[in-house]
């Protein structure tokens, strides 16, 4: 069983910088494929970022390309997410999954086994 815990929400300025952190207990992280999702107000979750066991693979959906930035520190079992000039439509819930299942898990949430109660992020215009 893992346990996942998101931080590093809040409300900023458009324009404006955050970045999420992901802390895993429970089993080694380092065996966990892990992704950042998002969900809109009345919207199914959606994919952001995902990043493979070793962090030697990312993918991002197209409208974060450029901005955000996924990483990962196996040592310390995290996750982050940096998210850069930040836009009112970033404005969501963001969500940690990791699964140890695949060595990548892509986009498809069903792939991913553990979730985080997810931490809100909101951004002025």
């Amino acid at each position: 069983q893992v346990q996942l815990v998101e931080s590093g929400g809040g409300l900023v300025q458009a324009g404006g910088s955050l970045r999420l952190s992901c802390v895993a207990s429970g089993r080694t992280f380092g065996n966990y494929a892990t992704g950042w999702f998002r969900q809109h107000p009345g919207k199914e979750r959606e994919f952001v970022a995902g990043i493979s066991r070793s962090g030697g693979r990312t993918d991002y959906v197209d409208s974060v390309k450029g901005r955000f930035r996924i990483s990962r520190d196996n040592a310390k079992n995290t996750v982050y997410l940096q998210m850069n000039n930040l836009k009112p439509e970033d404005t969501a819930i963001y969500y940690c999954a990791g699964t140890g299942g695949y060595s990548y898990a892509g986009a498809t949430a069903d792939a991913y086994n553990y979730w985080g109660q997810g931490t809100q992020v909101t951004v002025s215009s």
